[in-house]
C-alpha cells in the first residue's frame, strides 16, 4: 500500500495585491463600485423621506433636521467606515469575505463544543437572514425609484405598482441569461450615479451651507438627550442609511480590500452625504417638500430622466443580491447544510455567472408579494432594517471572537471593540423592534424557515451519514476477503462515490449481489469541503493504492471551489492512475428514506428533511458526472 498526496497547505487565492494586477487599481475601483455599493448608493431615495414621514415621522424643525442628518454621518462613519471598511474587512478568509467566511474564522479558534455550536449557529442565521433582506431590497429600491413618476405627474401614481412589478419581472427573468452582457456597464453607471448624487447635493448646499454644521456630532447627541424617545424611535429610520454597508465585506472576495476601501472614501461615501446634505438643506428651505426630498432635490426639467437613472441604479443593486443569495445557496450546498440544486453556469468571466433557478423563482415570487402587499417604498421601509440590523450585530460578534482569538488582541482592546461596535448595533436593532408588527416580521419569518431548513438538512446529513456507517464493511476486511474468494474481475474502471472512505459503499455491495463481477480498478472517492474558500488545484487530491486494484481517492474543495470529479481524475495522471472516461463507471447509490422512531431528530424535523432529501438535485449533475457513464443502485436507509 502507498500513498500519492501534497501538503495540507491551500493556496492563497487572489488578495487585494494580486486583483489590482489582473485589472489595475483604478478599474477595480470601478468595478466594485458598480457591485458592491449599489444597494447603500440607493439608499438617498428612501431614507430622508421615511424619517420625516414614516411611521414614527420626525417633526420639521431646524434642530431636528441637523440632528438626524448628525446621526445620518456618525451612523456611516461608525458602522460602515470603521466597523466594516477599516475593521472587518481586515478579517479575510484568504481573500473572501461574507458572513460564511467570518464564521469558519472564528471556529478555527474554539474547540469543538457549545461554545462551536453557537458559533456555527449565529453564522447560519446569518446567513439565512441575507434570504429575507435579498426579497426587501429589490422590492424597495425598485419601488422608490419608480415613485418619482408621481413626483413628476401625479396623474401617473396608478402605474407606479404596474411599472416596478414589470421592472422587476424583467430583471429575474434576465438572470437565465447571466450578467455578462450588462455586467460591463455596472461601474461606469454607479460611477454616473454617485456623481449626480454630490453634484444634486451640492447644488442644495448652496442654497443653505449653514447645512454644513450638521457634521458636529454636537447635534446628533442633542437631539437624542431632549428628545430620548423619538430620537430612538428615528433610528429605526436612520438605519436605511446604512443598509447595504455590510455587501461590502460579502463581495471583498471579488476586488480585494483596496479598491473597496478607496471606493468608499474617495467616491461614495462623500457623494452620499452630500446629497443627504442637500435633501436636509432643501427641507430646511422648503418643508414642504418633505414628502419626497430626493426628487424635489431634482430639476423640474431632468425628473424624467432621473427617475430612469435611479431605476437603473436600483436594478443594478438589486442584482448584486440576487448574485449573492446565488452565491449564498452554493456555499450552502458545499459546506453541507443545503441539498443539491440545479445550478447552471452563465459566464466564465463575470461576478454573477453562476444561476440557481430555485433560489430565482423563490426570490421572484417573494418580491413580487411584498410590491402587492406593502403598496409603497415607505410601508416596505418597516420591514426593512431589522434583518440587516440582527446581521450587522451577529458580524459584531464573529469579528470579537476572531480579534480576540487569532489576531491575539489584548482583552482590554477587543472589549473597547466589541462594546463599541455592539452598543451601536444594539441601538439601530431595538429601534427597528418596534416595526417587527408593522412588517418587519417578514424577514425574521424568512430568517427563520431557511434557517430550519438549513440546520434540519445538516443534522439529517449527520445522522443519515452515521447510520449508513454502523451498516457499513469495513475496506480492509472485504479487501481481506478477496485473498480467499475473489470475484470474477472485468476491464474498466469503477468509481464509487462515498462519505466514508474505509467501508464498502453500499452501491459496490449490491453490483457485486446483482452482476457477480468487481472491475479491475475500484476507485472509491471522498469528497470534503474545508473552510477555506478556494483549494488550489496542486493541493486538492489524495490517492492512496490498496490492494487487487483498489484505490482510494480523497478530494479537498473549499466552499467556493467548484466540484467536477472528472477533471480530478484527469489530474489523477501525475499520480500515475490514467483512466479513459469512457471506460469508467460512476456508481451511485440512490437511497430511499425510512422513517423510524428515535432518530435523533424532531418527527417534524425527520419528515422535513426526507422531503428535502427526496427532492434533492442528481449528484450525478452536481459533480459535474457525464449521465452516460453514470449507473444508480437504490437502497433503502432507515433514520
Amino acid at each position: 500500500m502507498h500513498s500519492s498526496q501534497h501538503s495540507d497547505t491551500a493556496a492563497q487565492p487572489a488578495g487585494p495585491d494580486a486583483h489590482a494586477g489582473k485589472g489595475g487599481i483604478v478599474g477595480l475601483t470601478v468595478a466594485a463600485i458598480g457591485v458592491v455599493y449599489g444597494d447603500i448608493g440607493t439608499s438617498p431615495l428612501y431614507t430622508l423621506k421615511e424619517v420625516f414621514n414614516g411611521h414614527h415621522a420626525v417633526p420639521v424643525t431646524p434642530a431636528n433636521v441637523y440632528g438626524i442628518l448628525s446621526l445620518v454621518f456618525w451612523a456611516l462613519v461608525l458602522v460602515v467606515s470603521a466597523k466594516y471598511v477599516l475593521f472587518i474587512t481586515r478579517a479575510d478568509n484568504r481573500g473572501e469575505g461574507g458572513i460564511m467566511a467570518l464564521t469558519s474564522l472564528a471556529l478555527r479558534v474554539v474547540e469543538p463544543g457549545r461554545k462551536a455550536w453557537v458559533l456555527s449557529a449565529l453564522g447560519v442565521f446569518g446567513a439565512a437572514l441575507f434570504y429575507g433582506d435579498g426579497m426587501i431590497t429589490p422590492a424597495i429600491s425598485v419601488l422608490s425609484a419608480v415613485e418619482g413618476l408621481e413626483v413628476a405627474t401625479p396623474a401617473l401614481k396608478p402605474f407606479v405598482i404596474p411599472i416596478a412589478l414589470v421592472v422587476l419581472i424583467g430583471l429575474f427573468l434576465m438572470q437565465r441569461r447571466g450578467t455578462a452582457s450588462v455586467g460591463a456597464i455596472f461601474g461606469p453607471v454607479m460611477l454616473c450615479w454617485f456623481g449626480v448624487l454630490a453634484a444634486l447635493g451640492i447644488g442644495g448646499i448652496v442654497l443653505h451651507p449653514e447645512i454644513l454644521r450638521a457634521l458636529n456630532p454636537a447635534w446628533a447627541i442633542d437631539f437624542l438627550a431632549d428628545q430620548p424617545l423619538l430620537g430612538w424611535l428615528a433610528l429605526g429610520a436612520v438605519v436605511l442609511a446604512i443598509t447595504g454597508g455590510e455587501a461590502l465585506y460579502a463581495d471583498m472576495g471579488h476586488f480585494g480590500r483596496r479598491p473597496i476601501k478607496l471606493g468608499w472614501f474617495f467616491l461614495v461615501f462623500p457623494a452620499l452625504y452630500l446629497n443627504y446634505l442637500g435633501q436636509g438643506a432643501l427641507i430646511l428651505d422648503h418643508p414642504e417638500n418633505v414628502s419626497n426630498p430626493f426628487y424635489m432635490l431634482v430639476p423640474d426639467p431632468l425628473l424624467y430622466p432621473m427617475v430612469g437613472m435611479a431605476t437603473l441604479a436600483t436594478i443594478i443593486a438589486s442584482q448584486a443580491v440576487i448574485s449573492g443569495a446565488f452565491s449564498l445557496t452554493r456555499q450552502a450546498m458545499q459546506l453541507g447544510y443545503a441539498p443539491r440544486m440545479r445550478t447552471l453556469h452563465t459566464s466564465e468571466k463575470e461576478i454573477g455567472q453562476i444561476y440557481v433557478p430555485g433560489i430565482n423563482w423563490m426570490l421572484l415570487g417573494a418580491v413580487i408579494a411584498l410590491v402587492v402587499g406593502f403598496q409603497s417604498s415607505s410601508a416596505l421601509a418597516s420591514a426593512y432594517g431589522i434583518a440587516v440590523t440582527l446581521t450587522m450585530m451577529i458580524d459584531t460578534l464573529l469579528a470579537f471572537v476572531v480579534v480576540r482569538g487569532l489576531w491575539k488582541w489584548g482583552a482590554a482592546k477587543a472589549l473597547l471593540f466589541l462594546c463599541v461596535f455592539l452598543a451601536v448595533d444594539l441601538a439601530f436593532f431595538s429601534a427597528n423592534l418596534v416595526k417587527v408588527l408593522a412588517g418587519g416580521w417578514f424577514p425574521l419569518l424568512i430568517g427563520a424557515l431557511i434557517f430550519t431548513l438549513l440546520t434540519t438538512w445538516k443534522r439529517g446529513r449527520a445522522i443519515l451519514n452515521e447510520r449508513i456507517r454502523s451498516d457499513t464493511m469495513p475496506l480492509d476486511i472485504f479487501i481481506q476477503s478477496m485473498f480467499h474468494d475473489p470475484p470474477p474481475r472485468v476491464s474498466g474502471t469503477a468509481v464509487f462515490m462515498t462519505t466514508w472512505i474505509d467501508g464498502v459503499p453500499r452501491a459496490l455491495l449490491h453490483n457485486l449481489l446483482h452482476n457477480k463481477v468487481l472491475h479491475d480498478r475500484v476507485l472509491l472517492v471522498k469528497v470534503d469541503t474545508d473552510d477555506v474558500p478556494y483549494v488550489a488545484e496542486a493541493e486538492r487530491l489524495q490517492l492512496t493504492e490498496l490492494d487487487f486494484g483498489f484505490y482510494q481517492l480523497r478530494i479537498r474543495y473549499g466552499f467556493k471551489d467548484e466540484p467536477d470529479i472528472p477533471a480530478e481524475l484527469a489530474r489523477c495522471a501525475a499520480f500515475g492512475f490514467r483512466s479513459n472516461l469512457m471506460e469508467t463507471s460512476f456508481f451511485l447509490g440512490r437511497e430511499t428514506l425510512v422513517s423510524r422512531v428515535g432518530s435523533g431528530m424532531a418527527r417534524w424535523r425527520e419528515k422535513l428533511f426526507i422531503v428535502l432529501f427526496r427532492n434533492a438535485g442528481s449528484a450525478a449533475d452536481y459533480f459535474k458526472i457525464p449521465p452516460n457513464r453514470v449507473v444508480e443502485l437504490g437502497t433503502q436507509v432507515e433514520l
